[in-house]
């Protein structure tokens, strides 16, 4: 039975539509600098294994101040992962700024983190958030502790920590002591206020003078050339503070020692410091990064939804795959098969002329 010609007429016309619809959309796609989209795997940019890490949220139960412009955190939860000297966790803030803090408290306490933090005053915030914002009884959100400057087996141990420095540090002085260990350390610092767990330190290291404390105050900087002089083959030697005594440290180790260090800021290099230009393979834009700029403030200058935290090449958040050009790495987080095809563009940069990321 044939269709009512009003009916027939409605059916002729949605068709036709639907078929007009179809073709302007053909066209709109293949205009598109998107289109073809390149063939490749799933790519790691916005899909950070890290940035994905579960998160938990703790209690404050204790909040201390062990020296001066230092403010010290206990945190405790349930089921807590253990963890070993040398570990620290991302702080998640309620600003959303992240932040890394190296555990300072005991590993075998159970369902407990402990944190400090020194006031930066002219900082980038995070320093003053915890001081101003963090107190007893309110709760944090943080990702679980991972550990990029484990405590090794070795004859002997030379510590050398500057001020806040300290932290990663002291569960280490902890570990070696307990063990019997001969180990040493040297503490600098701007004033012995201003030093926290000094106490707890010089008592650790009272029988046979292994603690060195230097405050700049009363005797300057501290000597690390001379105390690497009087190593012995095999010691391993760790430091964490400010980029100078790394340096130093790094420039007067002796053969024969392991050097392990902790930054509180991606390593400064010279190399590939000039400008060069980035293509964002997939949005199919290419963007130009000054001299001055990092590859995150040129890339969100075009794709404002690229996700970052810390700007200094700790959190991860800022991870994006690279599908060409050779990378000057400057972060402290990715591991060598990590390196190989992807970096972290807050801190990162190209050793050429041009960068092909997958965004």
């Amino acid at each position: 039975m044939p269709l009512p010609l009003p009916r027939l007429r409605t059916v002729v016309l949605v068709a036709g539509a639907a078929l007009l619809a179809k073709r302007a959309l053909h066209r709109r796609i293949q205009n598109s600098p998107l289109w073809p989209l390149p063939a490749l795997e799933e790519p790691v940019s916005g899909h950070s294994e890290r940035r994905t890490t579960a998160t938990r949220r703790l209690l404050i139960t204790e909040r201390t101040i062990p020296a001066e412009g230092v403010v010290q955190l206990r945190l405790e939860g349930s089921a807590l992962p253990p963890w070993q000297p040398g570990a620290h966790l991302d702080l998640l803030l309620p600003s959303g700024l992240v932040r890394q803090y190296s555990l300072c408290g005991d590993p075998a306490d159970p369902g407990t983190y402990t944190i400090a933090t020194r006031l930066v005053e002219d900082g980038r915030g995070g320093s003053r958030e915890v001081h101003a914002q963090l107190h007893e009884g309110e709760e944090v959100e943080i990702r679980d502790p991972r550990n990029r400057f484990p405590l090794t087996d070795a004859p002997a141990y030379l510590f050398v920590a500057g001020g806040i420095g300290i932290t990663p540090i002291l569960p280490m002085l902890r570990a070696v002591a307990a063990s019997g260990a001969d180990w040493r350390l040297l503490y600098g610092g701007r004033t012995r206020a201003s030093m926290p767990f000094l106490d707890e330190i010089e008592k650790l290291g009272a029988e046979g003078g292994r603690v060195t404390v230097v405050a700049e105050d009363e005797a300057g900087h501290p000597d690390a050339a001379a105390a690497l002089a009087d190593t012995a083959e095999g010691t391993a030697v760790y430091c964490c503070g400010p980029e100078p005594l790394m340096d130093a440290v790094a420039a007067a180790l002796p053969p024969d020692r392991t050097l392990h260090l902790e930054r509180f800021a991606a390593a400064a290099s010279s190399a590939g410091s000039g400008p060069f230009e980035v293509e964002l393979r997939r949005s199919g834009r290419t963007v130009q990064v000054a001299a001055d700029q990092s590859v995150l403030a040129a890339v969100r200058e075009e794709l404002s939804h690229v996700s970052y935290s810390c700007e200094q090449g700790f959190c991860g958040t800022c991870r994006q795959r690279v599908l060409e050009g050779e990378i000057d790495h400057r972060d402290e987080l990715l591991t060598d098969s990590e390196r190989d095809d992807s970096m972290l563009i807050c801190v990162s940069r190209c050793r050429g002329e041009r960068l092909v990321l997958d965004l």
